[in-house]
C-alpha cells in the first residue's frame, strides 16, 4: 500500500490494497477541544504533541476519512508508554435538529452542520463501520497516574482498515503522539463541591427494573463511580419524589405512614441502604430534595405512600405549602431526618434546599416564609439553592446562594460568596454546556470557576431521558431535548447515555471534567485569582474561547511548578 502526505490538507494519506486507484483513506490527530463531524474538512496533524500533569486525565482524537466509493471497518489502537492508562473510544454521532436559539454563529460550534449528526456519545468500541466519503474520529483518554516518571513518552496509534465488501481493500496507517509528562502531581480538588442531580427512575424505567431491587443497584453503580470520576462529588439522595409531575413509580426511598389523620411514622431503612451503597461506591457529600415544589415557594414537595403495590400522594400538587397538613408533616419529618443523619454521621456533610428557582416578589417573600419555618424546625440546617435574584443573597435568607452564570457577577461584585450553575439559560456568548456548545468553552469552566471564586457547582441534567414532565421516556441517542425544544437546548438534560450495563460518556462531559481537572491543578500549584495568568478572564461571558489559548496557560501554569510541587 502507498502512503504520503495530503499536500492539501496535511493528513496521512493510505491506499487501499486491491481496491480501484482512487480509494484511499485520509489519517490524522485531532485534540480533545474540536468536534470531528460526518463532514468536517479533513485535519492537519499527522503528529500531536500533549502537555501533562501527572494524576489527570488528558485526551486526544484519532480521525479518518474514508474517500471512497466502498464501506469500511476500521480498527483503531495505542502503543506505547506502558505506565500510562490508555483507553480508546468510538466517537458515536446523534441527531441535532435546532441549533441553540439566541445565540450568534460565532459562540457555536458545528454550526455549519447543524440541522445534523453531532458527534458526543463515546461508545467503549475500538472498532467503527465508516462509510463511503464520511469522517470517524476514536477519543482517547489517557490517564497519567502520580507514580508516573516525568518525561516525554512516545505513543503510536494504528488504523486497521478493511473494505467491508468482498474482502477486498486492506490498509494500515500508523501516527505519532507524544506525552511531555511534568513532574507536579495535581492534588485532590478541595473546598469546591460539584453536583450533578441525576434520576434513579430514568436508570429502573430504561432498564425495566425494580426500583430499588437488587439489580437497580448493580446497574445503579457504574453511574455513581462515573459521577466520581468525573469530579461530581456530591450525591443527590432521593428521600423524597424531588419532581412536580406524577408517575406510576417514583423515586422515593423514604417510606411514610400516616397512622392517623396528619400522625405520620417514617422508615428510612432504604434511605440507609442507599447511603451505605453510595458511600461504598465512594461518595461522602450528599444532597437532600427541596421542601417547596420548584418555581414558586407555593406547594409542598411531592410525598407519596403505597396503597395495595400503588404510589398514592398525601396531598394534591396545589395543596398549600404552609397549610397545617403540610406543617404537621414537616414538624415531625425533620427531627427524624436529623436522626438519621446523625446516626449515619453526615450531618455536617448534607446539603438542603428549600425550593428551585424561585423568582419575583411574591416568591422571595415566600421563602424567606419557608426558611423562618426551618429555622424555627431546623436551626442546624444549612441550605442552599438555585436563585439568581441579588435580594437572596443580600439579606442572608439562604446560605449559599446559587445564583446562575449570568446573574453571577453581582455577586461577585458584592463580595457574596455563592455557588454557580446553569441549565436551559444563559445561552448566547456564556458559558454552558450543549451539543453545539465551543468544547473549548467547556474546558474553560474549571478556569471560569476558579478566577471568579465560585464556591461550588450545581447542574439538574447528569441522566434525565424523561420527555419533559411527563412518564415516558425518551431514546436520548435520537432526542438530547426531553421532547422540550427550543426550551432544553440540545444536551441540556443530561451528559451520559444509557449503555447496556452502564453509561456511555459524552464528548461535553468529558471534557467537563478536565476543566475541574484545571481546577485542582491551579489549586494544587497555589495560583492566585488576580494572577496576570488569569487576567483575561473577565467574567462568564467575557473569557478566552480559543485551544491556543489553554494550551498556552496550561504550560504557563505547568512552568511555575518546581520538582517539589511549589509555585515560584
Amino acid at each position: 500500500m502507498a502512503k504520503s502526505d495530503d499536500k492539501k490538507t496535511g493528513a496521512l494519506i493510505v491506499e487501499l490494497e486491491e481496491a480501484e486507484p482512487e480509494d484511499k483513506v485520509l489519517c490524522w490527530l485531532e485534540s480533545s477541544l474540536t468536534r470531528v463531524y460526518p463532514n468536517s474538512p479533513v485535519g492537519e496533524q499527522r503528529s500531536l504533541g500533549l502537555l501533562t500533569a501527572r494524576n489527570r486525565n488528558i485526551s486526544f482524537q484519532a480521525c479518518l476519512r474514508n474517500e471512497s466509493l466502498q464501506s469500511l471497518n476500521v480498527e483503531c489502537s495505542v502503543e506505547g508508554a506502558a505506565d500510562l492508562g490508555v483507553r480508546v473510544r468510538r466517537v458515536g454521532y446523534v441527531p441535532m435538529r435546532n441549533k441553540t436559539g439566541k445565540t450568534p454563529l460565532t459562540e457555536l460550534e458545528g454550526w455549519q452542520y447543524v440541522p445534523g449528526l453531532v458527534p458526543d456519545p463515546l461508545f467503549p468500541e475500538q472498532e467503527a463501520p465508516v462509510g463511503p466519503y464520511a469522517n470517524q474520529s476514536f477519543w482517547i483518554t489517557l490517564s497519567i497516574p502520580e507514580h508516573a516518571t516525568p518525561e516525554i513518552k512516545n505513543l503510536t496509534i494504528r488504523f486497521s482498515i478493511q473494505a467491508k465488501a468482498h474482502n477486498r481493500g486492506k490498509a494500515a496507517a500508523e501516527l505519532k503522539a507524544s506525552v511531555d509528562v511534568r513532574s507536579l502531581v495535581i492534588e485532590p480538588r478541595k473546598d469546591f463541591p460539584v453536583t450533578h442531580w441525576w434520576r434513579p427512575e430514568d436508570i429502573y424505567e430504561y432498564y425495566h427494573v425494580e426500583p430499588w431491587s437488587d439489580e437497580w443497584y448493580a446497574l445503579a453503580k457504574p453511574y455513581l463511580e462515573n459521577m466520581l470520576v468525573h469530579g461530581s462529588d456530591v450525591f443527590f439522595v432521593p428521600a423524597i419524589y424531588p419532581r412536580r409531575e406524577y408517575i406510576v413509580r417514583p423515586a422515593q426511598l423514604l417510606r411514610v405512614t400516616e397512622t392517623s389523620p396528619n400522625q405520620f411514622e417514617f422508615d428510612f431503612a432504604e434511605v440507609k441502604r442507599f447511603i451505605d451503597f453510595a458511600k461504598e461506591c465512594g461518595f461522602e457529600s450528599f444532597e437532600w430534595p427541596h421542601f417547596w415544589i420548584y418555581w414558586g415557594v407555593e406547594h409542598p414537595m411531592r410525598v407519596y405512600h403505597w396503597v395495595d403495590g400503588k404510589a398514592v400522594e398525601f396531598w394534591p400538587l396545589d395543596e398549600d405549602g404552609f397549610g397545617a397538613r403540610y406543617m404537621s408533616f414537616l414538624r415531625q419529618f425533620i427531627p427524624e431526618l436529623k436522626k438519621f443523619l446523625i446516626e449515619e454521621d453526615i450531618l455536617d456533610k448534607s446539603y438542603f434546599h428549600i425550593s428551585d428557582e424561585p423568582s419575583g416578589t411574591e416568591a422571595f417573600e415566600r421563602y424567606t416564609k419557608a426558611r423562618r419555618i426551618l429555622k424555627e424546625l431546623a436551626p442546624w440546617m444549612k441550605v442552599m439553592d438555585a436563585l439568581s435574584e441579588l435580594q437572596y443573597g443580600e439579606t442572608g435568607i439562604v446560605d449559599y446562594p446559587i445564583p446562575v452564570v449570568d446573574k453571577a457577577q453581582a455577586y461577585v461584585d458584592a463580595g457574596i460568596p455563592h455557588w454557580v450553575y446553569y441549565c436551559c439559560v444563559p445561552r448566547g456568548e456564556w458559558l454552558n454546556r450543549f451539543l453545539d456548545t465551543p468544547l473549548t468553552k467547556i474546558r474553560m469552566s474549571g478556569w471560569l470557576f476558579y478566577k471568579m471564586d465560585a464556591r461550588g457547582f450545581l447542574h439538574w441534567g447528569y441522566n434525565y431521558w424523561h420527555k419533559a414532565e411527563q412518564e415516558a421516556l425518551v431514546d436520548p441517542f435520537t432526542d438530547a431535548t426531553s421532547d422540550n425544544a427550543p426550551w432544553f437546548p440540545s444536551g441540556d438534560p443530561f451528559v451520559v447515555y444509557p449503555g447496556t450495563d452502564g453509561p456511555i460518556d459524552s464528548i461535553r462531559w468529558e471534557v467537563f471534567a478536565e476543566s475541574l481537572e484545571d481546577y485542582a491543578m491551579l489549586q494544587t500549584i497555589g495560583i492566585k485569582r488576580d494572577d496576570p495568568l488569569l487576567s483575561e478572564i473577565k467574567t462568564y461571558a467575557d473569557f478566552p474561547k480559543t485551544e491556543k489559548w489553554i494550551t498556552k496557560a496550561l504550560g504557563k501554569a505547568l512552568a511555575r511548578n518546581t520538582p517539589d510541587g511549589n509555585a515560584h
